[in-house]
């Protein structure tokens, strides 16, 4: 629902007061209809996001966001899905991370409380070190910023990793809710333009995972893990942070893949096997040492020197190897306090590998499509018309809708992940894994039943929305939703009746 959410028109610190009664439950309604439609933003009430000005902050749902790059390093993301799903700082007597961020984001700082059962779409189970109306300049430069485009549109322009992280995490989904630093309100402007602006101000980042230029028609039409594409450089300079550089004040958007679109010439991530903490970590070593290396006046990219992109004045501080943030980093999972990178790589391997495609749907595609053999992808595609995939195929389908029933049967593999199903489902005898969200996979929405019976590859069943009844029976060796329940509006039976 995107441009229809509303802030209040008042002076700044009321803004920042109504921004987090929002965050904590409080309902305004829309915006009125009638006279004062005239000027939308005249008068106290509730205004549209098409009113917000330069430095408003505003509440929003994660699934009202539009994001401005089409790549994300994954393994940074898995990083904080292993952290946020781990009880290791409840077992220390803290809270978990994930609370932290959350409050840091919002302009909040980090967490006082959250008691057992706390989660992030209930405020109330926890609670801020900065009650919401005394923030500070300090406390309010970590939130995420955004820029609202034609039709009252939001842009995020920073945040992508962090709020992907939220949505995806244990009590994530898109109605999420976060505050946001507006920066522009382009809103006046035709989309041609809109893209024009942004592009000349280096708002949008408009390169693949592979660092080759794209248009701003393959960007993300909202976020999720399944959305984006891996760039394994943008994990790897997340990884060099404190080592090789540092996020220098003031930083520009999109300065990691500035230091990913360099890093591409010197050290090649296709050599180094990504699943094992020893060659990663000395990836990460060998990476940020170059980095450190550069003059301050070397350009890293566009334009930008290695001053200004936060080069480090010295290699891990000055610290030896076994010193300062390259040794907590590689700390292992079995250390009371484990690095960022053995967390990432613990989550990683939980991330179920996707079969090659050999044919693969993007766009719209009408009438029936049966998959005889192979594996057929369907990739950011609207399918109208029934999905059957026969006895030793596989399907994938990631960020697509299927308009019609989807029915599988001795399938090799389903995987299906950041969709929309307007029909039943029905998946049985499946001899490979058959995934419905889980780790690495976005939740579905799916309309119809769904039927899931027989299957002996194993059931990934996580955080989907389903309207009708889930009947799940004689799965080998059962339906695991990973600790991340799923929204059922019908009867739940058989193995599903918990989940």
């Amino acid at each position: 629902m995107n441009g229809s959410g509303t802030r209040a028109r008042l002076p700044r610190s009321g803004a920042l007061l109504l921004a987090g009664a929002l965050a904590a439950g409080t309902v305004v309604a829309g915006a009125g209809t009638g006279a004062a439609a005239a000027d939308p933003c005249a008068g106290s009430g509730p205004l549209p996001y098409t009113c917000a000005q330069p430095g408003d902050l505003i509440d929003v749902r994660l699934g009202e966001l539009h994001p401005t790059q089409a790549v994300l390093g994954f393994d940074q993301v898995f990083y904080k899905l292993g952290r946020y799903g781990s009880d290791r700082d409840e077992a220390a007597g803290g809270v978990n991370k994930r609370f932290d961020d959350w409050c840091e984001t919002n302009g909040q700082e980090e967490a006082a409380t959250a008691g057992p059962g706390a989660r992030l779409d209930d405020p109330s189970s926890f609670s801020c070190t900065v009650p919401v109306g005394q923030e500070t300049p300090d406390t309010i430069a970590p939130i995420k910023t955004a820029v609202v485009g034609p039709g009252g549109k939001l842009y995020l322009t920073d945040g992508h990793h962090t709020l992907t992280s939220f949505l995806e995490g244990p009590d994530g989904s898109p109605d999420l809710r976060i505050r946001l630093r507006v920066t522009d309100n382009f809103s006046s402007l035709s989309t041609p333009a809109f893209w024009q602006r942004m592009t000349e101000q280096k708002k949008v980042w408009l390169r693949d995972e592979n660092n080759r230029p794209l248009g701003v028609d393959r960007l993300p039409d909202r976020l999720g893990i399944t959305h984006f594409r891996d760039d394994p450089y943008r994990s790897l300079v997340y990884f060099t942070r404190d080592i090789g550089y540092e996020v220098p004040d003031g930083a520009t958007e999109f300065l990691e893949f500035s230091w990913g679109a360099w890093l591409r010439g010197e050290h090649d991530t296709k050599a180094y096997d990504l699943t094992a903490p020893g060659p990663y970590l000395d990836l990460v070593k060998g990476a940020s040492k170059s980095m450190a290396a550069l003059a301050p006046d070397a350009v890293v990219d566009d334009g930008r020197t290695a001053a200004q992109l936060g080069r480090i004045d010295a290699w891990n501080g000055g610290k030896k190897e076994t010193g300062g943030e390259f040794a907590k980093l590689g700390r292992p999972l079995s250390d009371p306090k484990p690095g960022k990178l053995a967390e990432a790589l613990d989550y990683k391997a939980r991330v179920l590998p996707v079969p090659a495609c050999t044919r693969t749907v993007t766009g719209p595609r009408n009438g029936p499509l049966t998959v005889t053999d192979g594996v057929t992808c369907l990739d950011r595609a609207a399918q109208r018309g029934p999905v059957v995939v026969r006895p030793g195929a596989a399907l994938v389908v990631t960020g697509s809708t299927l308009d019609g029933p989807l029915q599988a049967d001795r399938a090799a593999a389903v995987h299906l992940c950041g969709s929309r199903v307007e029909g039943p489902v029905s998946v049985s005898r499946s001899s490979g894994p058959v995934r419905v969200g889980g780790p690495g996979c976005t939740a579905n929405t799916l309309a119809g039943p769904v039927v899931l019976t027989g299957n002996t590859g194993g059931v990934l069943l996580a955080a989907n929305t389903v309207d009708g009844p889930l009947v799940c029976s004689a799965n080998r060796p059962g339906v695991d939703d990973t600790g991340r329940a799923n929204e059922v509006g019908g009867p739940r039976t058989g193995q599903c009746a918990a989940l």
